[in-house]
């Protein structure tokens, strides 16, 4: 997803109270980017809400995952990357010089060369690596050959998880891909939703559409064209209306099978800070509805963050979405656009059976998916690293 910020001028940042006796100062350092991608956000507010003090060293890198994809199956521009890294790397070096004393670091979302530094900066501190994506995964994904950037990637994937004391990934199915040794050090962290995305859900307007929201950066693993088709599906049908927010690569594809439907509202991007407040205004969150391998292993950032902003949630039917969302959502067939279009309609008809639905799932985001009960298991783990 398209989201606008401006840059920290600052790569030195502390959170959280002064660390308090028996705790921890942990370090969240990296290049990754908190403003497009939460995940870091909510193990930043796990840890402070657990007790420990929170000091930030980050130096955005500026390509996201499909720059990254783009310019590793592409070498010649490989020099933009190495380049970006040498620059936020002087910075990162820098601001390490500035730093008191560090128990535990976290190298934060796409750390795959940032775990390295950490470990050669801090060669006696436990380091936490993010592992929530996988270079090589995230390239046959995004339609990348078997091949030799594909085996180079993957051996990218093992030094980092090599490097960190404890890997973390986020669901069961993304565990089992990592082999050897490393597997017995890592750890299943969920992806949760940070505090901003709570909102109880009120009450459910008894007249007028369904109102149903998607946002994301239009990945394959999405499956958005699989919305855009259910969304031409619903031409003529006034009982739902859908937004669309984000822009990505299967943007224009997820138009043009929606074209039907103009009543569709597109919105490129919004704020992260407004995002929120945006998605708990609809009744309806939708997930993913990919058919690749990697979409029936995850579940996404936006299913956690709709639970949270007290939305009742339409998803693909895969079994480590099933066990997250449990009653908090209606489960339709990967890639299947008809069994969507037939569920929201029939949600249109059912406002008792939404309401129950944004019930359920902001109580399932209540008790598992704020940030101390996700941080709570690499806290745990921490604890015995470090003892």
């Amino acid at each position: 997803m398209r989201i606008r910020f401006s840059a920290a001028r600052d790569p030195l940042r502390t959170a959280g109270q002064r660390v308090l006796p028996g705790r921890r100062r942990v370090l969240f350092f990296g290049t990754y980017d908190s403003r497009l991608y939460p995940r870091i956000r909510v193990l930043q507010e796990g840890f402070a809400a657990l007790g420990d003090e929170v000091v930030e060293c980050n130096v955005p890198l500026g390509l996201d995952t499909a720059m990254r994809v783009r310019i590793l199956r592409q070498p010649w521009l490989l020099p933009i990357l190495v380049m970006r890294i040498a620059l936020a790397w002087a910075r990162l070096w820098a601001c390490s010089r500035r730093l008191p004393t560090i128990d535990l670091v976290v190298v934060g979302y796409m750390g795959h060369f940032d775990v390295h530094l950490a470990r050669r900066l801090w060669p006696k501190v436990p380091v936490v690596l993010d592992h929530l994506i996988s270079a090589s995964d995230t390239a046959l994904d995004r339609g990348a050959q078997p091949g030799l950037v594909v085996r180079l990637l993957e051996r990218l994937d093992r030094a980092a998880l090599q490097a960190a004391d404890v890997p973390c990934v986020d669901t069961p199915g993304h565990l089992e891909l990592i082999r050897g040794e490393a597997h017995d050090r890592a750890l299943v962290v969920p992806v949760g939703a940070s505090e901003e995305w709570f909102h109880r859900p009120g009450p459910i307007a008894a007249a007028g559409p369904l109102r149903v929201v998607f946002f994301g950066s239009f990945t394959p693993l999405q499956g958005a064209p699989v919305i855009g088709e259910a969304a031409g599906l619903l031409f003529g049908e006034p009982s739902v209306q859908l937004t669309l927010i984000g822009r990505g690569q299967d943007y224009e594809a997820t138009r043009a099978a929606a074209a039907a439907n103009e009543s569709v509202e597109w919105i490129d991007w919004v704020d992260a800070d407004e995002l929120p407040a945006v998605v708990a205004a609809h009744d309806v969150c939708l997930g993913i509805f990919g058919t690749g391998p990697k979409a029936l292993r995850v579940v996404p950032n936006k299913v956690f963050q709709g639970a949270a902003a007290g939305t009742a949630i339409v998803t693909s039917d895969t079994r480590p979405q099933r066990d997250v969302l449990d009653r908090g959502a209606v489960f339709v067939p990967p890639g299947d656009a008809h069994a969507l279009a037939r569920a929201l309609v029939e949600l249109a008809a059912r406002r008792e059976q939404v309401a129950e639905l944004r019930a359920a799932a902001y109580e399932r985001a209540m008790l598992s998916f704020r940030p101390a009960s996700v941080t709570a298991p690499l806290y745990a783990r921490i604890a015995s690293v470090a003892a």
